[in-house]
């Protein structure tokens, strides 16, 4: 099916043109979402009188989105989940949780805008894509972690699996402390 493009799609084409695409994708997508208009005589001429407009609009929704990016990009959010000792989360971190906790954050994000490029389903700090515009994007910090102090201590540096493993050096170090005391003991008597 042929459809004009009423704005960028990735990997498709830029506004105004007129692209191939799959019966079911133009059907499905394209058009429910109004970004494109099947490509026949009337909405072509259509398409030709609103041009101006549409670039302008265009135009103004980018500028808002790259405001917005200049102060969301390379920000952290803390989300809290529960977990495993080794880190495993028990589910996983949805678009829909990084939209919410950047809305708590004071911006406005729907889950349609993040972009995951893999599950999150173990604790640390992730780098997700925020799409504000098409032509605008921005990479944000996702810091899961157990608790507050948890997030803190990932966001200083260390990892959770290097915190368990200092705890166990600890452990094992004191174990070893306390039977070298009571062989001591032993050889006393």
């Amino acid at each position: 099916m042929q459809v004009i493009l009423l704005q960028r799609v990735a990997k498709l084409g830029q506004m105004g043109e007129v692209v191939n695409v799959k019966d079911g994708y133009a059907r499905n997508y394209l058009l429910p979402q109004g970004k494109a208009l099947r490509a026949n005589d009337g909405n072509i001429k259509s398409f030709e009188a609103k041009k101006a407009q549409l670039e302008a609009q265009n135009l103004e929704t980018k500028k808002e989105a790259e405001a917005v990016a200049a102060k969301l990009d390379g920000q952290t959010f803390v989300i809290i989940r529960s977990a495993s000792d080794s880190g495993a989360l028990y589910g996983s971190v949805t678009t829909r949780d990084a939209a919410e906790v950047a809305t708590e954050g004071g911006f406005t994000v729907s889950r349609g805008q993040v972009v995951l490029d893999k599950p999150i389903k173990d604790l640390g700090i992730h780098p997700v894509s925020v799409v504000l515009h098409p032509e605008v994007s921005v990479r944000i910090n996702l810091n899961v972690a157990r608790s507050v102090e948890e997030a803190e201590l990932q966001a200083s540096g260390k990892s959770i699996q290097e915190l368990a493993a200092e705890a166990e050096a600890a452990a094992d170090f004191e174990i070893a402390e306390l039977f070298d005391d009571i062989g001591g003991a032993a050889q006393e008597e």
